[in-house]
C-alpha cells in the first residue's frame, strides 16, 4: 500500500530533504538535524517519521499506520546503508541506529529514546569481527537490552539495575567501564532472563520488529503521565505531536579515545559567555552524562579549573582524572569550539549541543535553542543586541514573561547565609535561594506543597518521573549528576533551585533520611539551597529582594520603548505602592478599600458601623431627611434611636482619618501618579464572624450582647453574597460611607500635590447607579474644596464587572470618566462559574477541552473577551476620550495581555510583583501586532 503523502524525510550525507522551518513537521530535533546536515557538519545521517505520521497514529493505530508508510521507512532505511556503507540486522559490516522523539517544542527528557537498535547475537558478533574491541560490543549490547526492555517491553528498569549493581559488586568495582568481557556477557545473559521473567516471551532478535517497535513507542510516549505533565505545566499546546527519528549509530563507549557529552554556548544559568560551557564523558554513551553515574568532565580548560576549586580539586588531580575536553582530545575540541561559533551565528541564539567523539571522530547529534534560567534568558538577550546579532525588537521577544518571576523574588541575605551552618558543596545547577522541608519522593513533595509547607525535593538523582514533585518545589538537592542530569535542566527550565551532584550526601528512602559528615538530616527538617553557589544549609537562611537592574534593568526599558499599553498595579497599602513603584507600576489600577478597614483597630470601628447601619437608614426614613448630617440636625437625645446614630457618627469619623492618612502615605508614594480607589465592594457579613466564639469576642470588643452581634450576622446572611449586597447597593443603601471614603479621598489630595485621585463605584449594572453615588461624591468632593479652598480633579468612573453594564456600556459612559474592568466577577457573571466552587470541575473542562484555559487564570476572550468588546466599543462611542484598563488578576496574564492590546485598552493593572511581567508582555503584545 502506497501514499502520497510523505511521512519521512531524509537527512545527512551533505544534503537534507528537510529544512529549519519545517519544525512543525519534523520536530525541533529532526528540523536541526536536517539544517545542520545541509550546513555540511558531521551529523551522522538518517531519517525523521513526521508529527503527522504520530497524529494518524493516534487516529488509526499501530498496524494500519505502519502498513500505510512502511515503504517510504523501508526506502529511507535503504537509502541510510547506501550512506552509511552498512546494512541493517545483517552482513559484515552492521548498521546500528538510535530512535528519539522530537516534537516541535522542546521537552527534555519527557520522551523515549532507545540506542544500539539492531544488536543480536548475530549482529553482535559481526561488531566484535569487525571492530575487533569485544567489550564495547558487548557494553552496547548490554545497553540496548536495558533500554529497549524499558521503553518498549515496560519491564521495570530497577531490576536491570539491581543485576548490574550485583555484577559490580561481585567484582568488587565500582564503575561499569571496570566490568570486562566476561561480566558483560554473563550480565546480557541475566538482563535476558529477566525479559523473560517478566514478558513470558524472549527478548525480540529481529532488528525490523525492534525498529517498528522501538518507532512505536516513541509515539507511545507523547501522551506518556510525565510528558502530559510538561506540556500542561509549559503551556505547550496545538502540536501534532511527536516526531521519530532514526539516526545512524556513533559510539562513544568505543574506547578511550571516544566520548560523548553535552554542551552549551552560553552558560544556561547565568548567561555568561566567558568559555564553551558543558560536559562530557571518555568511554561512555549519552544516558551515562545525564545519569550522574560518573563525574563528568568539562569542556575547556578553563571550565575545568572552575569547576575543581569549586569543589576542592587540586589542579594535579584534576588534570590527571578529570581532564577537559580541550586537553584530552585538543582536535576534537577545536572543531567542536568552531561548530559552537557557527551555529549560534546560524540560528543567532544560545544552543544546547550533543555531540559523539568515535575513534577521534567528532559527530554532532543535535543542537536546539537552549534552555535557560530567566537571568540567563535577559543577560542572552541583551548581549546578543551588543553583540550585533540580534536587534532589539527580537531581544524583548526572546524573553518568557513568565520568567521574570524567577528575579521578582528574594535571595539570601548574605550575612545570614555566613552565619549559616554550611553542611556540603555541590554543584550550582539552576540559580535561585530555596528554604524549606526536607521531602524525599515526589509524591510526597505534591502532598506536603498541598498542605501548605514549602519543601525541597531531595533525590539521589531525579528522573521525568519526578516532574510534579520537582514544579511544587522550592528548590532540588541531587547526590548524583552534573550540571547536564535531568534534575538541572528541568529545574532551569522550571526556574526552580538546584544543587547537584552533592556525592557527599547519603539519602536513605527508605528511612527518609540523609546524612552528610555524620549529621542525620530526617524529612520535615529545614534546609537552605544557594543554587547560584551550589552552597547547603542546615536551618532557614533569611533572605532579601533582588536588585533589579543589569540585563533585567536593559529589557524592561526596551519593553517600555516598544509597548503601548501603560501597566500600573493592584495595590491597597503605601508598602505595595512603594514595591510597584520599584518594579515600574505607571499608578494604581486597583486599590481595594475594604482591605483598609480589616487592620487592628479599623475593623472594630467598622463593625460598630455595620452594628446600627440598617437601623441608622430606617430612622432616616422614619425621618424623612436624605443624608446623616441631615439626620444629625433633627435628631435629638430623646429620640428612639439616638444613641444608634451617634454611634453610627462616631464609627464614620474614626474611620475617616485612618483612610485619609493610608491615601495621603500612597499618593506620596505615587509621586503623581494616578490612583483609582474602588469605594467598598465586599457584603457587610465578611466583617463579622460566624462562628460562637468569634462572636462572642466581639460583643465583648464592642460592649454588647452575644444575642445582638447573632442577630446581626443572621439579618445579613445572604444565599449568594456575590449577587448579593455589596458593591455600589451597599453605597446606595448608606451613601454616608460612600461620603465618608469620598471625602477621605479629596481631603488626602488637598494634602499631597500633584496627586491624581481616580474613584470608582463598584457593581454598577444600569446607569442610575452610578449618577446617584457619583452625585454624592461630586458633592463631598465640593465641600472639601469649598473648606480648604483648594481645586480638586478627581475622576469618577466604574468597574465593568456586571454583564448587564458591559452591553449598555454607551450609556454608563455618559457618567463615568474611566471602564476598568473587574474580569473576576465578569468571569463569574459571565461563564456562570463559582469561583469558590468550580474548581471542583474546571479542571476537567481543561483536560476534555471544553475551555482551553482555567477562565479564572486566562481570561475567556471567547465569551468574556466579547462582554469587554463591546463595552469598549460602545464605551468609546459615548466618550472617545474614556480612559479603559483591566484590573482583574487576568491583567498580570500575558495571553490576557495581548488581548487588551488587541481590543485597545489604554493599561493593565496587575499584582506589585507581577509588573514587569506585564510590561514585557505588553512590549511582545505590540511586535507580534507589527507582524
Amino acid at each position: 500500500m502506497t501514499t502520497e503523502k510523505k511521512f519521512v524525510y531524509f537527512f545527512g550525507a551533505g544534503a537534507s530533504e528537510g529544512t529549519a522551518q519545517m519544525r512543525d513537521l519534523l520536530g525541533g530535533k529532526g528540523a536541526n538535524l536536517a539544517d545542520m546536515a545541509s550546513l555540511g557538519l558531521p551529523v551522522p545521517p538518517g531519517f525523521t517519521i513526521t508529527t503527522e505520521a504520530c497524529a494518524e497514529y493516534g487516529v488509526i493505530g499501530k498496524e494500519k499506520l505502519f502498513e500505510k508508510i512502511a515503504p517510504q521507512i523501508n526506502a529511507a532505511l535503504k537509502r541510510l546503508e547506501e550512506a552509511t556503507g552498512k546494512t541493517f540486522g545483517k552482513g559484515p559490516q552492521p548498521l546500528l541506529v538510535s530512535v528519539r522523539s522530537g516534537a516541535a517544542a522542546s521537552m527534555p527528557g519527557m520522551m523515549d529514546t532507545i540506542l544500539n537498535l539492531g544488536l543480536n547475537e548475530e549482529t553482535c558478533q559481526a561488531m566484535i569481527d569487525l571492530t575487533g574491541n569485544e567489550r564495547f560490543v558487548l557494553d552496547s549490547y548490554r545497553r540496548f537490552i536495558q533500554m529497549f526492555s524499558d521503553v518498549v517491553l515496560h519491564v521495570n528498569f530497577d531490576e536491570f539495575e539491581h543485576a548490574l549493581e550485583g555484577a559490580k559488586k561481585a567484582k568488587n568495582v565500582k564503575l561499569d567501564t571496570e566490568l570486562d568481557a566476561n561480566d558483560l556477557r554473563a550480565l546480557i545473559v541475566e538482563y535476558k532472563k529477566i525479559v523473560k521473567n517478566a514478558i513470558g516471551e524472549d527478548f525480540p532478535s529481529d532488528p525490523m520488529v525492534q525498529l517498528y517497535r522501538g518507532a512505536q513507542a516513541v509515539f507511545d510516549s507523547w501522551d506518556n503521565p510525565r510528558a502530559i505533565r510538561y506540556r500542561q505545566l509549559n503551556d505547550i499546546r496545538g502540536l501534532l505531536g511527536t516526531a521519530v527519528n532514526i539516526q545512524a549509530m556513533v559510539f562513544g563507549n568505543s574506547g578511550d579515545n571516544s566520548a560523548t557529552g553535552v554542551a552549551f554556548t552560553r552558560d544556561p544559568s547565568t548567561g555568561d559567555n566567558e568559555f564553551f560551557y558543558g560536559e562530557f564523558l571518555i568511554n561512555a554513551q549519552g544516558e551515562d552524562v545525564v545519569a550522574g553515574i560518573r563525574t563528568p568532565q568539562q569542556i575547556t580548560i578553563k571550565g575545568s579549573r572552575k569547576w575543581a576549586a569549586s569543589q576542592g580539586v587540586s589542579e594535579e588531580d584534576r588534570a590527571a582524572k578529570y581532564p577537559s575536553l580541550e586537553e584530552a582530545m585538543p582536535e576534537c575540541f577545536k572543531q567542536l569550539d568552531a561548530i559552537r561559533v557557527k551555529l549560534e551565528n546560524h540560528y543567532k541564539d544560545k544552543q544546547d549541543l550533543e555531540f559523539t567523539i568515535e575513534n577521534g571522530r567528532l559527530y554532532m547529534l543535535q543542537t536546539r535553542n537552549g534552555k535557560r534560567t530567566a537571568a540567563a534568558a535577559v543577560k542572552i538577550a541583551i548581549d546578543l543586541v551588543n553583540e550585533g546579532l540580534i536587534d532589539e525588537k527580537t531581544a524583548v521577544l526572546r524573553v518568557e514573561p513568565q520568567q521574570l518571576d524567577q528575579l521578582l523574588h528574594p535571595v539570601f541575605i548574605k550575612s545570614a547565609e555566613a552565619k549559616a551552618e554550611k553542611i556540603c558543596v555541590g554543584l550550582p545547577a539552576s540559580p535561585g535561594a530555596a528554604t524549606g522541608q526536607v521531602v524525599f519522593s515526589a509524591e510526597d513533595a505534591e502532598t506536603w506543597a498541598d498542605a501548605g509547607h514549602k519543601v525541597i525535593l531531595c533525590r539521589i538523582e531525579t528522573s521525568p518521573e519526578d516532574i510534579g514533585g520537582m514544579h511544587v518545589a522550592q528548590g532540588i538537592l541531587t547526590t548524583r549528576g552534573g550540571m547536564t542530569s535531568h534534575a538541572a535542566v528541568v529545574a532551569r527550565g522550571m526556574g526552580r533551585c538546584c544543587v547537584a551532584g552533592c556525592g557527599d550526601i547519603e539519602i536513605d528512602y527508605e528511612a527518609k533520611t540523609f546524612i552528610i559528615d555524620g549529621k542525620v538530616v530526617k524529612e520535615g527538617d529545614y534546609i537552605s539551597l544557594n543554587g547560584s553557589t551550589g552552597a547547603v544549609y542546615l536551618g532557614k537562611v533569611e533572605t532579601v529582594a533582588p536588585e533589579l537592574s543589569g540585563p533585567f534593568g536593559d529589557i524592561m526599558k526596551l519593553a517600555d520603548k516598544y509597548r503601548k499599553l501603560g501597566v500600573r498595579t493592584n495595590a491597597d497599602t503605601p508598602h505595595d505602592t512603594e514595591v510597584a513603584v520599584k518594579f515600574g507600576a505607571e499608578g494604581i489600577g486597583l486599590c481595594r478599600t475594604e482591605h483598609m478597614f480589616f487592620e487592628g483597630d479599623r475593623v472594630k470601628a467598622f463593625r460598630r458601623m455595620i452594628l446600627v447601619c440598617e437601623r441608622v437608614k430606617r430612622i432616616k426614613e422614619a425621618m424623612e431627611v436624605r443624608s446623616v448630617n441631615e439626620l444629625l440636625g433633627k435628631i435629638t437625645p430623646a429620640d428612639e434611636g439616638y444613641d444608634d446614630v451617634m454611634q453610627f457618627k462616631a464609627a464614620l469619623d474614626s474611620l475617616l482619618p485612618l483612610q485619609r492618612g493610608d491615601f495621603e502615605a500612597m499618593f506620596k508614594a505615587l509621586d503623581g501618579r494616578p490612583c483609582i480607589i474602588r469605594f467598598l465592594d465586599p457584603p457587610l457579613h465578611e466583617f463579622l464572624p460566624h462562628d460562637e466564639k468569634g462572636q462572642a469576642e466581639v460583643a465583648a470588643e464592642l460592649g454588647t450582647t452575644v444575642e445582638k452581634i447573632r442577630n446581626v450576622v443572621a439579618s445579613l446572611h445572604e444565599m449568594n453574597p456575590m449577587l448579593g449586597h455589596r458593591g455600589c447597593r451597599l453605597g446606595m443603601s448608606y451613601p454616608a460611607v460612600t461620603a465618608m471614603q469620598a471625602r477621605a479621598v479629596a481631603e488626602a489630595a488637598a494634602l499631597v500635590k500633584g496627586s491624581k485621585p481616580e474613584i470608582m463605584i463598584p457593581l454598577v449594572g444600569n446607569v442610575k447607579e452610578l449618577a446617584a453615588q457619583k452625585a454624592v461624591v461630586l458633592q463631598t468632593i465640593a465641600d472639601v474644596e469649598k473648606e480648604q479652598n483648594v481645586k480638586l480633579d478627581i475622576k469618577i468612573g466604574t468597574m465593568i464587572e456586571v454583564p448587564r453594564a458591559a452591553v449598555t456600556a454607551d450609556k454608563i459612559a455618559a457618567e463615568a470618566e474611566f471602564f476598568s474592568f473587574g474580569t473576576n466577577d465578569l468571569t463569574q457573571m459571565g461563564c456562570g462559574f463559582s469561583r469558590d466552587d468550580a474548581g471542583k470541575f474546571l479542571g476537567d473542562y481543561v483536560k476534555w477541552g471544553i475551555y482551553d484555559y482555567d477562565p479564572f487564570q486566562v481570561l475567556d476572550t471567547e465569551g468574556v473577551g466579547e462582554l469587554v468588546r463591546i463595552a469598549v466599543a460602545k464605551g468609546r462611542a459615548t466618550r472617545n476620550d474614556i480612559v479603559l484598563g483591566i484590573c482583574g488578576e487576568h491583567g498580570g496574564e500575558p495571553k490576557t495581555i495581548a488581548f487588551c492590546h488587541e481590543v485597545g485598552l489604554n493599561y493593565v493593572s496587575c499584582s506589585p510583583f507581577r509588573v514587569p511581567i506585564a510590561r514585557l508582555a505588553a512590549a511582545q503584545a505590540a511586535l507580534r501586532a507589527e507582524k
